[in-house]
């Protein structure tokens, strides 16, 4: 016996027919307003006494700064996150960071095609935008792209699933260890999900009080939260490629390729960095043996490009040590991954051009491809973009706090856009209105430099002339 379909109310009809239209039509716009919702929501939800441990209203600017933190998964925060908030609280944090690392969009889309079982064409814009900023404008999109417009629905579920048993294998991984550290079992087992959590959404918030210092030395627990780290910062549309053609390279996108690459370049030369830098210093790694400095010297390799989660006292680290760290943090994983920054993408585009340009070539290329000239305008576009935002950051906080250093305010601004949550400890101390400018750093960094210049530009600008050429000097 056949149903009869439920008919909805006209007017609820149009008004989702309205916001469908919007979301298609300026995806950018509809990104920007999805997040700040979501941050007004966990405001008010952060702001109830039950979301605290002792029962009383959370100040405004703790519970605007730890909305933005954790639907922007970045990982700083005014408080102490592991004892200022509640069971309550925690479960919210939790959530934030599910949605705010997978992608707002990308959710939405995940539980249309739950609830319908098909995606349309709507849905797979939606969710490709999320997945490609080079979708986000209007007009034409070249079909050579890492993910096809017609693969998105397979992206989708691959998404769901890796974040489901990426997650699960590693807090099976750090389940036992605390185990062996004398954790009570109930205890162990949701902070091992948390952690889990919090290293493949790139947040680093801890559940435990101390950290995860008592683990400096432990191979296993940092090298699992650097398995679900580098999970999340690679970027969904890299794994779903490998899971199809893992043992088939020559089958790889050049996306695939050169996120992989030059993610490891950045690992290895970072880890090195730090194990010169650091190897003598007393504050840092100095009294370590010379496993442990190698250890802790990748793993803040790892963490530095958006993970959040450290062994050392950032502060104590050498200057050259921090600028280093500002320059891993700034570049940040792959697009759409749970990492912020650049993306390391972007940075492999203008190396290429810089390369091409000296040999000569007037196309840029890489393993066989030329990179169109569009791509190399956005990889430009996001990096003044984002150099703007910290430097416009950073100037405003340095006339608010006249005695703030500018290597411990660079740093924590540069950690905000790049929603990386390592720290000096300058956020947790500064007044008020720096925290406010920090928190909307973070937004700005994690709705991404690309979708905020679309949202201004709202589509392509569409031209019937071309003006005459002129050459102006350059270099």
């Amino acid at each position: 016996m056949r149903t009869k379909p439920v008919q909805r109310d006209p007017l609820i009809t149009r008004v989702l027919d309205k916001v469908g239209d919007f979301a298609t039509v300026t995806p950018a716009r509809f990104a920007i307003l999805v997040f700040a919702t979501l941050v007004a929501l966990f405001t008010l939800l952060f702001s109830l006494p039950i979301a605290t441990s002792t029962g009383e209203r959370a100040p405004l600017v703790d519970a605007v700064f730890t909305a933005v933190s954790v639907i922007c998964v970045t990982g700083l925060s005014t408080v102490d996150m592991a004892t200022y908030w509640s069971p309550f609280g925690h479960v919210l944090v939790f959530i934030g960071v599910e949605i705010g690392g997978i992608g707002v969009l990308t959710v939405a889309s995940i539980l249309g095609l739950v609830i319908s079982r098909k995606l349309g064409l709507r849905q797979k814009l939606m969710a490709a935008g999320d997945a490609n900023p080079l979708r986000i404008r209007r007009g034409p999109v070249s079909e050579g792209q890492a993910v096809r417009l017609g693969e998105t629905g397979n992206l989708l579920a691959t998404v769901a699933v890796s974040v489901i048993v990426i997650e699960l294998a590693v807090a099976a991984l750090i389940f036992p260890r605390l185990l062996i550290a004398g954790t009570e079992w109930p205890t162990a087992l949701w902070e091992s999900i948390y952690f889990s959590a919090m290293a493949f959404t790139n947040t680093g918030f801890s559940p435990a009080p101390e950290g995860i210092a008592p683990f400096a030395s432990d191979w296993w627990f940092l090298g699992a939260l650097m398995i679900a780290t580098v999970f999340g910062a690679i970027g969904f549309p890299v794994i779903y490629v490998l899971r199809k053609n893992l043992l088939h390279p020559h089958r790889w996108s050049l996306h695939v390729k050169l996120t992989l690459v030059w993610f490891g370049l950045l690992i290895v030369g970072g880890a090195v960095a730090y194990l010169g830098l650091e190897w003598t210093n007393p504050a840092t790694m100095g009294g370590m043996g010379p496993s442990d400095r190698i250890l802790n010297s990748l793993f803040l390799s790892v963490m530095a490009r958006s993970g959040g989660f450290s062994t050392v006292d950032i502060s104590q680290l050498d200057g050259s040590s921090l600028l280093v760290t500002d320059m891993l943090m700034f570049v940040g994983g792959g697009s759409a991954s749970t990492a912020g920054g650049i993306k390391v993408t972007t940075l492999a585009v203008l190396f290429l051009a810089a390369f091409a340009e000296a040999r000569g070539n007037e196309d840029v290329e890489a393993y066989g491809r030329r990179i169109p000239p569009d791509v190399l305008r956005l990889a430009v576009s996001v990096v003044l973009w984002g150099a703007t935002i910290v430097a416009a950051a950073t100037i405003t906080i340095l006339l608010i706090n006249d005695d703030a250093p500018l290597d411990y305010v660079l740093f924590d601004v540069i950690s905000a856009f790049a929603t990386c949550g390592l720290t000096t400890g300058f956020t947790q101390s500064a007044d008020e209105p720096t925290q406010y400018i920090l928190a909307a750093t973070m937004f700005f960094g994690r709705i991404g430099t690309v979708t905020l210049a679309a949202a201004l530009a709202a589509s392509i600008r569409r031209q019937l002339f071309r003006r005459p050429e002129e050459r102006p000097i350059v270099g």
